[in-house]
């Protein structure tokens, strides 16, 4: 019996010891896209952009994240707004930037036509159709710019093989502890994984925060009209650009999204469906990030170390690395001034997250703005019967 029990312990020592591996992988990804510089692409090429801003409603910094588009150093673009209706708390907002900024070709479009589910990509389709230039740049309302982003995420779109181009976001978040975990959930934890994904696959998806495609490239992935009832739009427009022979290609330059303050029922509905959301999109990845997950694995090793000192050695190589790791690809890395500032809190978010990590696998249910929503094959069903739009 004795002989069984040592040898449980010492393969749960052992599998304690994968999210250090994991740590230092992520480290090395990071060196190595960080510590590059991006492949030389023509500075001339700057062809006529069209930016897609499908909006709902504003929050603390919607102001200076409208106009940081309408400061672009870039020679001809246009901005393409849309909202659910003309009641939408943006349009006065947006009505005042278009009058502030007369020399841009600003326009606002309201009441499309609902495609299904998630009403975002409803509003993508109205917008693609009215967009006057093949270049498409694809931005959420909480996004915010420096001024030669343009330059930086279209210039790739040079070489025909590139179907898109995605980017890593900085947070702004307001002075509540749900905003700091979940901006540093992002920073720390989720692209250390994307960039492992980059470097054992290569990009096969793309970030919502800031896409940048062709018309070209929409029509052969089938149109945002295929996503309608997709919860994961981002994540299925990358995967079926790649699918239809395009390459993505994950940038070097970075936007910034906001993180407003929420309620603790609102920070734990937000991130259950972020993650159902991972889990139904990449299932045998996602049951992979059990071995990510540094915290509940150290815990068990210092519960089952047969000495002290190898509990302290577990315990001080989880902060040690897990730390590191945090450090040079959010704050090095990406430059995320809010984990630089809260890194102290990065074993608290863990924790937090290896229970919604469990609770992701009770049921295929997620609820956005309110409404409730079963997932079936990648797709949304209201519950209830119906079609509510998501956003």
């Amino acid at each position: 019996m004795t002989s069984y029990s040592a040898l449980w312990r010492g393969l749960v020592l052992l599998l304690a010891t994968a999210p250090f591996v994991y740590y230092f992988l992520s480290i090395m990804a990071a060196l190595g896209f960080f510590g590059r510089k991006q492949g030389q692409t023509p500075t001339e090429y700057h062809p006529p952009a069209s930016l897609l801003k499908p909006v709902r409603g504003m929050d603390f910094g919607s102001y200076e994240n409208f106009v940081s588009f309408c400061k672009q150093d870039y020679p001809e673009y246009e901005i393409l707004f849309a909202v659910n209706d003309e009641n939408d708390p943006a349009v006065p907002l947006i009505r005042e930037i278009t009058a502030e900024f007369p020399q841009r070709k600003i326009r606002l479009f309201a009441n499309s036509t609902n495609l299904g589910a998630n009403r975002k990509v409803s509003k993508l389709a109205m917008l693609a159709r009215e967009a006057r230039y093949d270049v498409l740049v694809l931005t959420d309302g909480d996004v915010r710019v420096g001024p030669n982003y343009l330059r930086g995420v279209v210039a790739p779109l040079s070489e025909k093989k590139i179907g898109a181009v995605t980017s890593f976001y900085r947070a702004i978040a307001q002075e509540n502890l749900g905003a700091k975990l979940e901006a540093i959930g992002a920073a720390s934890d989720f692209f250390a994984g994307v960039l492992m994904a980059r470097w054992k696959e290569g990009v096969r998806f793309v970030l919502g925060a800031s896409i940048v495609t062709t018309k070209e490239w929409v029509r052969k992935m089938g149109g945002f009209e295929a996503l309608a009832d997709t919860l994961a739009d981002d994540y299925e427009l990358g995967l079926r650009i790649f699918k239809a022979g395009g390459e993505i290609v994950l940038s070097q330059e970075t936007v910034w999204t906001m993180y407003p303050a929420q309620t603790l029922r609102g920070f734990w509905e937000h991130q259950l469906r972020w993650a159902r959301t991972v889990r139904l999109c990449r299932p045998l990845s996602y049951l992979g990030l059990l071995f990510t997950q540094g915290l509940p694995w150290t815990v068990l090793a210092v519960l089952l170390a047969p000495a002290p000192w190898i509990a302290g050695a577990y315990f001080a190589t989880y902060l040690v690395l897990r730390l590191a790791m945090a450090w040079t690809v959010g704050v090095w890395g990406v430059g995320d001034e809010v984990l630089k500032r809260n890194l102290w809190l990065v074993p608290a978010r863990d924790a937090v997250y290896f229970l919604v990590w469990l609770a992701s696998f009770a049921s295929n249910r997620v609820r956005w703005n309110s409404v409730d929503y079963t997932i079936r094959r990648g797709q949304m069903v209201p519950i209830g019967g119906g079609v509510k739009p998501a956003r």
